[in-house]
């Protein structure tokens, strides 16, 4: 009977021992899964600084090009309006005529 007090005393202690073992394995779990949860989160701010960043640089490249392509428009209009213009001020003196001959009854 003394020896198998003294078994069930191991047992009892290599319990105590696992026991122990598993208690420090899921304190270091807790602390890596708390590291891993800081480091996500720095991730989660770092990728919003930098999308950020990206986004306000798109915007501004293409609110460039965009004025250039305003630009390039409202220049190309000038100038067909002059273009026009100049091809009316050139039918004028036929219109003119082609009028008074109307109203005259020629």
């Amino acid at each position: 009977m003394a020896m198998e007090k003294t078994l069930l005393q191991q047992i009892r202690d290599k319990e105590q021992e696992l026991a122990q073992k598993v208690d420090v394995a899921r304190a270091d779990a807790e602390t890596m899964i708390a590291a891993a949860r800081t480091g996500a989160e720095d991730l989660l701010c770092t990728a919003d600084k930098a999308g950020k960043t990206r986004a306000e640089q798109v915007y501004w490249t293409e609110q460039g090009r965009t004025q250039t392509e305003i630009e390039t428009l409202k220049k190309s209009a000038e100038r067909e309006q002059e273009t026009a213009f100049l091809q009316g001020q050139k039918n004028i003196p036929a219109a003119a005529e082609r009028i008074v001959r109307y109203v005259t009854g020629e």
